[in-house]
């Protein structure tokens, strides 16, 4: 972050034109839609989407790009002329870049050299422009570093992201995806599904269950590399070893982030990036449409849930988030050669999740 002198009043105009703006843009998006999958294999069991893709900037990054802007102005670290920095992977890099050119900031991304090119290519979009690093755990020290040479402010989606969106209401996933269900044969959820990253829709999530009474558990579906699964199941916070391997962009990390709570979630599932991989072929399979990586992750800890729902005669709902579009993987996990490359073998799992799915097993 960064630290400036008191507000003045040039910047106090500054900071309302900025805020009336951001929300003005919020008050002329509507709301994400959640979708019903049916899965026959799953009668007493009703499995739903919360499609964050549908944002204008195509990720459920989307909703935490304008907490994070809405934070730092109200706290006096953003300025008219200022640069905006962050650290990210892509995707909240580009809802940034979207922010930044509504108020009229410049804006830079600090990403590993290995991100997608049609995220890269979305930021520039919008203005941003791209620094990157060979190793993904430089991201921190360089946005910093570029933050203090240009008199900027670095975003820090990593500690700010669970304080920054207001859990309780506002508007916030866990309210939108609660509000939605209302109607449904299961309103109340037996389980929330997401992945993390900064850690922020997790702890907003399961802050607002328990803020609200709600029975509903939280599940975590994290890559096999990443520490965030080890320290929900036991593990030791300092850890610090993983994920540099994992093929899925956006959650997983390799140190426990500042904005990681452990503590709101019931249940942790680690998936191989293989399984990720191949549920999201499957799931573009049966929803005409492609989706990210993440989405498998987080679909394969559902099918593992729902599994045990139904082999306990359990009926209910469970939700999960699908965070982005498939068509910015289009040349990475929807190639071919891409996937023959990086040595993954989609076939088994999906004939796997086939079976649970049909109800052959699980």
């Amino acid at each position: 972050m960064s630290f400036h002198a008191r507000t003045t009043s040039r910047s106090a105009a500054w900071g309302a034109r900025a805020i009336a703006a951001i929300e003005a843009d919020m008050t002329r998006s509507a709301d994400t839609h959640l979708i019903r999958l049916p899965l026959p294999g799953f009668p007493d069991i009703d499995f739903y989407l919360k499609d964050e893709s549908t944002h204008i900037t195509g990720s459920l990054k989307h909703r935490l790009a304008r907490s994070l802007f809405l934070y730092a102005i109200c706290n006096g670290w953003l300025d008219e002329g200022m640069t905006v920095v962050e650290a990210s992977s892509g995707s909240t890099a580009v809802s940034e870049a979207y922010f930044a050119r509504l108020i009229g900031l410049p804006f830079v991304a600090v990403m590993p050299g290995s991100t997608v090119r049609e995220k890269i290519e979305a930021i520039r979009f919008y203005g941003g422009t791209c620094a990157f690093v060979d190793e993904p755990g430089a991201i921190y020290s360089q946005a910093a570093a570029i933050a203090r040479r240009s008199g900027g402010h670095f975003m820090d989606q990593f500690t700010y992201a669970e304080r920054a969106t207001d859990w309780r209401g506002n508007n916030n996933i866990a309210q939108s995806l609660y509000e939605q269900m209302r109607a449904e044969r299961f309103a109340e959820p037996a389980w929330i599904v997401v992945g993390a990253g900064t850690g922020g829709t997790s702890a907003t999530i399961g802050r607002h269950i328990r803020y609200r009474r709600h029975a509903t558990r939280l599940a975590l579906a994290d890559p096999t590399q990443s520490v965030f699964h080890r320290l929900v199941n036991g593990g030791d916070a300092a850890e610090t070893s993983g994920c540099s391997s994992s093929l899925i962009e956006g959650i997983g990390r390799g140190r426990v982030e500042p904005s990681f709570l452990a503590s709101v979630i019931d249940r942790a599932e680690a998936v191989d990036d293989d399984w990720s991989i191949g549920a999201a072929w499957l799931m573009s399979r049966l929803l005409g449409r492609r989706v990210g990586g993440s989405t498998g992750t987080a679909f394969v800890a559902c099918l593992r849930i729902m599994a045990e729902m139904r082999a306990c005669g359990e009926a209910g709902s469970v939700v999960t988030l699908l965070c982005d579009s498939g068509e910015r993987y289009r040349t990475t996990y929807y190639d071919d050669a891409w996937l023959v490359a990086h040595g993954v073998d989609i076939r088994p799992p999906v004939a796997a999740m086939e079976a649970t799915l049909t109800g052959r097993c699980g």
